[in-house]
């Protein structure tokens, strides 16, 4: 495995400080968020869309490239996406950044995920004999533990997903690695059942931690955090926060949550579905009450909302830097930003060109609540073709 690790390290607060101060003159006093004391931007770059093929690596190698020279140091990809490519194409243009003294690993963050069963660079002719020959063949869960026959939250397999994903990115250690859609399961397997996975789950990951191969995990999650209590696939924050206490009491680092926030998809923010105590919360407040960081993922919901106007959404109340404010793009992007709790809006970036669009929303104050809510209602918004 050492063989494989050409970048150490991980983002510290030096770090992170020393990339917010080569670009501060260009972006406002807000582009960037702390995170304890990480300073991570306001938007990151993802990278679960695009083929699985060359080109389509190159143009990531090239894009995460371009993103930190404009002030984007947060990194989200997983295992599975693009069949273990987008990995290996993150760590490919950090390790060139740093080779040529561009940057240090520890001014960047990188999140991966672990649990849907990874491709390797392609589909194979048999994904369902592929995916279980790679978990239950190796040994590495039981039959009952391969749900869905593609996702897996088994100890040894999260273990053996995690040495594949720092040897792809070539990292020593992961800042996040997240727990993938773990809500999958939940079309199989009863609430109680999966949160004693999780638990187990938990355990592995403390473990990871403790020999610096992660810095801290979270959850990653579709429709589980946002879901309403009564429907099969709702995860509970609260129950997912204490088992991590179980496991590893006050200093667990079970310290994130990533889900999707958009104008079109904006649950986590409006819809109060999450206990903490004998209150009832929104996802995201109720994280931030957990002391979890949120990173919202989908802020474009995959160039939907960059392709559209939204009748809904009102001015912004500002611009400045040449930025046009109230452009689709930069509408959605402020609002998944500017959300009360959100960290970092992940948004996909493959093409440089989305890369220096998107970049512009550094430049742009984060917008005020109360046009946060108002952009947030209706909830479906209607859309106009451009």
């Amino acid at each position: 495995m050492s063989e494989h690790i050409t970048a150490r390290a991980y983002a510290t607060e030096a770090g992170t400080t020393r990339f917010v101060q080569r670009h501060g003159a260009a972006t406002a006093s807000d582009a960037y968020s702390r995170i304890g004391k990480i300073a991570l931007s306001s938007i990151g770059l993802g990278s679960y869309l695009g083929p699985s093929d060359d080109a389509s690596d190159a143009d990531y190698t090239a894009a995460v490239t371009d993103a930190v020279r404009r002030g984007i140091n947060v990194f989200d990809t997983a295992s599975n996406y693009r069949c273990q490519r987008s990995e290996r194409a993150i760590g490919l243009a950090l390790q060139g950044l740093i080779d040529r003294g561009e940057i240090y690993r520890s001014e960047v963050l990188v999140a991966s995920k672990a649990g849907f069963v990874a491709f390797d660079r392609e589909r194979p002719a048999d994904p369902a004999g592929y995916m279980h020959d790679r978990t239950v063949g190796l040994g590495l869960c039981a039959p009952d533990e391969l749900q869905a026959g593609c996702h897996c939250l088994a100890p040894d397999y999260l273990a053996a997903t995690l040495a594949q994903s720092r040897a792809n990115l070539g990292l020593e250690t992961i800042d996040v690695y997240f727990l993938h859609n773990p809500e999958t399961q939940l079309q199989h397997i009863d609430q109680a059942t999966l949160l004693e996975r999780l638990r187990r789950a938990f355990v592995a990951m403390e473990a990871a931690a403790d020999k610096g191969w992660i810095r801290v995990y979270g959850l990653a999650t579709w429709s589980g955090l946002r879901a309403r209590p009564q429907e099969r696939d709702f995860l509970p924050l609260e129950l997912a926060v204490q088992a991590a206490y179980d496991v590893a009491g006050a200093r667990h680092r079970f310290k994130a949550v990533q889900m999707p926030l958009s104008l079109s998809m904006p649950e986590a923010h409006l819809h109060s579905n999450q206990r903490h105590g004998t209150a009832t919360l929104a996802a995201i407040a109720a994280a931030q009450r957990l002391g979890l960081a949120v990173f919202a993922s989908a802020a474009l919901h995959q160039g939907r909302l960059a392709r559209h106007r939204l009748t809904h959404v009102p001015p912004l109340p500002f611009g400045h830097h040449g930025v046009d404010a109230c452009e689709p793009g930069m509408a959605a992007l402020q609002f998944a930003r500017s959300v009360p709790g959100v960290v970092t809006a992940l948004v996909g970036m493959r093409q440089m060109a989305h890369v220096a669009h998107n970049a512009q929303v550094l430049r742009l104050p984060r917008a005020p609540l109360s046009w946060v809510d108002a952009a947030a209602r209706p909830a479906a918004p209607a859309w106009t073709g451009v």
